[in-house]
């Protein structure tokens, strides 16, 4: 007999977390509490409420909960404002979630007096890390069931197999057999992992996207869109102001139409091994050209610079999980402390999977000194005499390492 009395699980409904909510009442004998998160997945979750009744789960132990306005202003947006991208490519869809549906979890916890809480991550990812540091990190004593990690149903195959033994519905069978690909969505992304993506030669399938046409089937027409910033986040699109996920939701549906944000990649995970995944991140992909470029003009150079060191670190932090960590949060403290003046409008145009920048503002917040940048006549802004003293005293140390090594022969 179990000593865990009531249980959290993280539940989509899908196939995965169906089976864990299954064993997790047979294996451990214990009150379930489901936990659905709507990060704007697009997906209907009202299923997942019938499925959990179906198991037994009782009404008020069934939770449902929209977290899409949270997950964008409170993890989102300060993810962007450090321009953060992990290993040059990857804007981190995944990664970003986790630890708001961790901290969810563990609320929910406390709620209903569990005592352990649940994840459907696989033993061979990195998201039972981002989980887990989470709930350590918010009720260091909880009790963590990792079913991936107890089980012997170690394949995608096992897992139906399961599921069809028990009686689990299972969709979204590939047309052609086998499994699905492994899917993860939010407001930010859509990433699509295994089967025929195992192959890191092989091109994705196009029927495999569902975000965004191809480039080559974009419009043949360009879209011009201006994007207003307040304190380094998006506040409004082409003067409609809206809240924070509705703005990334235009994003999404304005780069999907343009074929803009897919990404096919292998990243190396947190857990040793690589991975190949496929992403789709339109509205993201939009956000960190136009947030990049309202910078360019409002932040000083040696700020800028400062942020741009920092990224990779602040960025492995999040894909590693640590976003509840004080190095995370004093991370924060300095990227937040300079957007104060990333403040103005950013035009970009959208054009076959392109983000090209064409206008920022020059007045709000801007750095930029036409008289001294011009190539005219400045009238005597800047004086050009001033440079003969600046490079000679930099070329110093050079001249006098010359100057040694000449003499040694």
């Amino acid at each position: 007999m179990s000593d865990v009395k009531k249980a959290v699980l993280a539940y989509s409904g899908g196939l995965d977390t169906s089976v864990i909510l299954k064993w997790l009442q047979d294996t451990y004998q214990c009150e379930v509490v489901t936990f659905t998160a709507d990060l704007g997945q697009g997906e209907e979750l009202e299923p997942a409420r019938q499925k959990a009744l179906k198991f037994g789960i009782k009404p008020e132990n069934i939770f449902i909960d929209d977290l899409r306005e949270e997950f964008v202003r409170d993890f989102v947006f300060p993810m962007f404002r450090a321009n953060t991208v992990y290993e040059g490519e990857y804007l981190l869809g995944t990664s970003i979630a986790r630890p708001l549906i961790a901290k969810r979890q563990i609320e929910i916890a406390r709620e209903t007096g569990a005592d352990a809480v649940s994840h459907g991550a696989t033993g061979k990812g990195n998201d039972q890390v981002r989980f887990e540091l989470g709930y350590y990190a918010l009720m260091p004593g909880v009790k963590v069931i990792a079913p991936w990690r107890e089980w012997d149903l170690l394949s995608r195959e096992k897992l139906l197999a399961y599921a069809e033994k028990a009686g689990i519905p299972i969709e979204m069978k590939h047309k052609q057999g086998g499994s699905p690909y492994s899917m993860d969505a939010n407001l930010l992304h859509i990433s699509y992992e295994g089967r025929h993506l195992e192959d890191p030669a092989a091109e994705a399938e196009e029927d495999m996207w569902r975000w965004t046409v191809s480039p080559e089937a974009a419009p043949d027409a360009a879209e011009y869109v201006d994007l207003e910033f307040e304190k380094g986040d998006l506040v409004a699109i082409n003067g409609t102001r809206m809240k924070a996920h509705e703005l990334l939701a235009k994003l999404n549906e304005l780069g999907g139409k343009h074929g803009i944000g897919r990404l096919d990649l292998v990243e190396n995970r947190y857990v040793g091994m690589k991975s190949r995944g496929c992403y789709e991140t339109p509205g993201g992909t939009i956000l960190l050209k136009a947030h990049r470029a309202i910078e360019s003009i409002t932040l000083d150079r040696e700020v800028a610079h400062l942020k741009d060191d920092l990224m990779p670190r602040y960025a492995s932090v999040i894909y590693n999980g640590y976003w509840w960590s004080p190095e995370r949060q004093a991370m924060q403290a300095l990227i937040d402390n300079t957007q104060q003046t990333v403040n103005g409008w950013v035009r970009v145009k959208l054009y076959k999977g392109n983000v090209i920048v064409t206008g920022r503002d020059s007045q709000t917040d801007s750095l930029f000194d036409p008289t001294i940048a011009t190539f005219e006549d400045d009238a005597g802004a800047y004086n050009q005499k001033d440079a003969h003293g600046f490079i000679r005293l930099n070329a110093l140390r050079m001249r006098i390492a010359a100057n040694a090594k000449s003499k040694r022969g």
